[in-house]
């Protein structure tokens, strides 16, 4: 029953949140905008359209999606919206959902290759290179949240246990530190400006779209609802790990808060959007290589402050 809560939660969320950024950009930009449902419209617009696939495509670009799709899913269970809904855990399950989420991201890189396009594998060169310069932070600022006393485990559970606990806020160096360090590894995994622009059709600068080119239909609404659930799953793990507050509270209020943060996340990341450029292609390690920074100066914080 708790997974079965857990996948709607994230299913009817996911859209939306993507929705929310793009309205806020809209407004800021002094433009209506499309409404925050329209992602639920493209969706089920796309799932009734038929899917054309390439002659040159293996079996690769066509399983791609639903691999794409399961290995996001599965991932999401295992970093619920509330500690009320974890179903199943274990000691280092933070490291399964990092490389749950690079499973899916390794066969997106194959299918983009797959169909022997020019811009799709350009897009896959990209993503694979932008993978590797921000993996390293998300492994490190897990692992020193495991490395809490508080803590002392890689597994969510404890995470979300030993963090909703009276002594750890917003008065912790390490704290602040890597959460900073996790917002800017979330607009690095989503595609965002600065380091992607989601919404630009110019294939010399695409990475995560331009890998998406050869789908249609029912493929690639399979893809853009993945991508809208691991967005989800990251702005969970700041809302959850980073702002715990209300963890501990009833299912309806936990759940209450939980949009709540959600939606002040969403506001930070389109604010971000707004008020960044689109970095060049080579300016992106200085992106990744200030996610890492601030990450090691979190882990050694950690140590000099005790929390």
């Amino acid at each position: 029953m708790k997974i079965v809560v857990q996948l709607i939660i994230t299913a009817a969320l996911a859209p939306l949140v993507s929705g929310i950024i793009k309205k806020l950009k809209a407004r800021v930009q002094h433009r209506k905008g499309a409404s925050v449902f329209q992602g639920y419209f493209d969706l089920l617009k796309l799932f009734k359209k038929d899917v054309v696939v390439s002659h040159n495509a293996s079996w690769i670009f066509t399983a791609t999606p639903y691999i794409y799709f399961v290995s996001i899913l599965a991932a999401s269970l295992f970093v619920p919206a509330i500690p009320q809904l974890f179903s199943f855990g274990f000691i280092g399950d933070a490291v399964l959902v990092v490389y749950l989420i690079a499973i899916g991201r390794f066969f997106m890189a194959l299918s983009g290759m797959d169909t022997g396009s020019t811009f799709t594998g350009m897009g896959s060169s990209r993503e694979m290179m932008i993978s590797a310069l921000i993996e390293p932070s998300m492994m490190l600022v897990l692992f020193t949240v495991g490395l809490n006393p508080l803590v002392g485990s890689l597994s969510f559970q404890a995470i979300y246990k030993g963090f909703a606990a009276p002594g750890w806020g917003f008065v912790s160096p390490s704290y602040l530190l890597l959460l900073i360090s996790m917002l800017i590894i979330v607009i690095a995994e989503t595609a965002r400006i600065p380091v992607d622009d989601p919404s630009t059709h110019l294939e010399l600068t695409m990475v995560h779209e331009a890998m998406l080119l050869e789908y249609s239909g029912r493929h690639l609404a399979l893809m853009e609802i993945s991508a809208s659930i691991k967005q989800l799953l990251l702005i969970t793990v700041i809302c959850n790990v980073f702002i715990p507050f209300g963890s501990n509270a009833g299912v309806i209020q936990a759940l209450g808060l939980y949009v709540l943060k959600v939606l002040v996340i969403s506001g930070v990341i389109a604010v971000i959007e707004i008020n960044s450029v689109k970095l060049r292609l080579f300016s992106v390690p200085n992106h990744a290589a200030l996610a890492f920074i601030l990450a090691v100066l979190g882990f050694m914080s950690s140590f000099v402050f005790g929390r």
